[in-house]
């Protein structure tokens, strides 16, 4: 019988914790009544939520950031799930090749991303246009999207295309009716992460949003170097609310399939 390694799981709670901290600091400090920044807090209060639903300007880049985000993880995960599909499906070793391309905005690190798609949007006129940040929150959510699906096929059978198609239905309509109901959990997970994705990008946004169209984050991170109030730490919490909620909603899905999947055998 294996004993408990206790100091390992010490190691682990001492890694949490310092992970998870910074983060539950931040909530009761959103709360606060003073006018600054302070822990703990010395009242409290809900006047940072009301100054940041109240701000025309925070309410615009907020406004911003939601049509971005949805609309980027739409796309990404469209192309994305055609991109994973054929990737399953060939046997070609260059299309094969390929998904290190795609995985690519994972690798590189994110600012040289950023400069790189600062200088071809300058040159094509993106700069500062709703256009150019979807477009760049696609490419960025695309690996998301593709690994996992790509996860969701290797689990799939192959053989129920076959026998669909071998009843004349093409691979389209095949791919609808019988490939995409057993795979939707890791194409709503890839959908999810693609939006928490385009949601808290910061560095891209530092460089190509602008005008009307700057996004939440990098109006967070202006507001920061003018004057650090608590309204930052009231938007950061509910950012953090959402992607917490959108991530246990990946969890619960992925263990729904596991247990429809676990049924059906």
């Amino acid at each position: 019988m294996c004993r408990p390694n206790y100091l390992l799981y010490g190691f682990v709670a001492v890694v949490l914790a310092w992970l998870i901290i910074p983060i539950i600091i931040i909530i009761p400090m959103s709360f606060s009544g003073a006018r600054f920044l302070s822990f703990p807090p010395p009242s409290w209060s809900l006047r940072w939520y009301d100054a940041f639903l109240g701000s025309a300007q925070w309410m615009q880049a907020t406004r911003v950031s939601l049509i971005v985000s949805v609309s980027s993880a739409i796309l990404a995960t469209v192309l994305g799930t055609a991109a994973a599909y054929a990737l399953n499906m060939t046997s070609s070793r260059l299309v094969r090749s390929l998904q290190m391309v795609l995985l690519l905005p994972l690798i590189v690190p994110i600012v040289i991303t950023a400069v790189g798609v600062f200088l071809v949007y300058a040159q094509v006129g993106l700069l500062a246009t709703m256009t150019g940040l979807i477009l760049a929150n696609v490419m960025l959510g695309l690996p998301y999207v593709i690994t996992s699906v790509l996860v969701g096929l290797r689990k799939f059978d192959p053989t129920q295309e076959m026998v669909s198609r071998s009843l004349g239905m093409n691979r389209l309509r095949t791919f609808f009716i019988v490939t995409l109901p057993q795979i939707r959990p890791s194409v709503i997970s890839g959908l999810l992460f693609a939006f928490i994705s385009a949601m808290d990008e910061t560095v891209v946004a530092l460089f190509i949003s602008g005008g009307e169209n700057q996004t939440l984050t990098k109006r967070m991170f202006t507001a920061l170097r003018d004057e650090i109030d608590p309204t930052i730490a009231a938007i950061s919490s509910l950012l953090t609310t959402i992607s917490i909620i959108l991530v246990i909603m990946v969890a619960i899905s992925a263990r729904n399939a596991e247990r429809r999947r676990g049924n059906a055998v």
